[in-house]
């Protein structure tokens, strides 16, 4: 029995993806999973229902932990407060608390450069990203009060080193390590621990784009300085774990960045 058994985890962007070797191959499935492996009941969101599903069987076969997969896109046009709500209103009603807020979910057009960007692609990134992160935070901050609970976002290196062609995703990222901030200063006299990570993982998507363009993999993608990219679940997703823990309360605010395994807070 893990340290979040009975405690509950909102996931976006927690589809089941894996890479070749069967291990977790998302960002946002592999924190499900080390949350499963600790007990938690898993509410995971995304766009694709089938990756959803096939998450919620996995997760529930092997570790013997409730999910509840919520089909939610925050999108431009949409009722995104509506949205958010309704995820937060599922999670209580299925489970009864909110201990975990974790923002994954994030679209962008990658390659694009700033000066050939569309208002459409910048608001792909802005919506799925920022404004998701925005909307959850509210949707759910009454709950995570009420628990003393966590919030943990994910910012990323193309906003902190201002990576070619990631105009709409270095903006949509440098927001939310903003707001992380505001709300871990705004927040704390709640007793809500909030940060923000900055990963660099190896996925299922890497692992398609070497095979398929490996020139255009070998000049763009470089591995990290400690050799390897870091794991979706024994990584990324066993510091979302530690960051739920009580102990770790102290770190409210704090940007922690992780290549290869590697954790730094500047």
């Amino acid at each position: 029995m893990g340290f979040l058994t009975g405690k509950t985890v909102i996931i976006t962007g927690g589809g089941r993806a894996t890479l070749e070797n069967g291990k977790a191959g998302s960002i946002g499935y592999g924190i499900a999973t080390a949350y499963a492996k600790e007990g938690a009941n898993i509410v995971i969101t995304g766009r694709n229902v089938k990756k959803l599903e096939d998450a919620k069987e996995e997760l529930e076969r092997l570790y013997g932990v409730k999910v509840l997969p919520v089909q939610a896109d925050i999108s431009a046009g949409s009722d995104n407060a509506a949205i958010a709500a309704s995820v937060a209103e599922k999670a209580i009603a299925e489970f009864g608390s909110i201990d975990v807020l974790i923002n994954n979910a994030q679209a962008s057009a990658s390659g694009v450069t700033l000066a050939n960007h569309t208002t459409e692609q910048f608001d792909l990134a802005i919506y799925s990203g920022l404004y998701a992160a925005f909307y959850y935070m509210q949707a759910c901050y009454p709950h995570l009060a009420e628990s003393k609970g966590s919030v943990i976002n994910f910012a990323s290196g193309a906003g902190l080193f201002g990576n070619f062609g990631q105009c709409a995703y270095a903006a949509a990222k440098e927001g939310i390590r903003g707001l992380t901030r505001v709300a871990a200063t705004e927040w704390s006299k709640d007793g809500i621990n909030v940060n923000v990570i900055c990963p660099l993982a190896w996925t299922a998507q890497l692992e398609n784009f070497q095979k398929a363009y490996p020139d255009a993999f070998e000049k763009n993608v470089h591995t990290p300085p400690m050799g390897f990219f870091g794991d979706p679940e024994e990584h990324i997703g066993r510091v979302c774990v530690q960051l739920a823990h009580p102990d770790f309360k102290y770190m409210t605010g704090e940007t922690i960045t992780l290549e290869g395994g590697l954790g730094m807070r500047p």
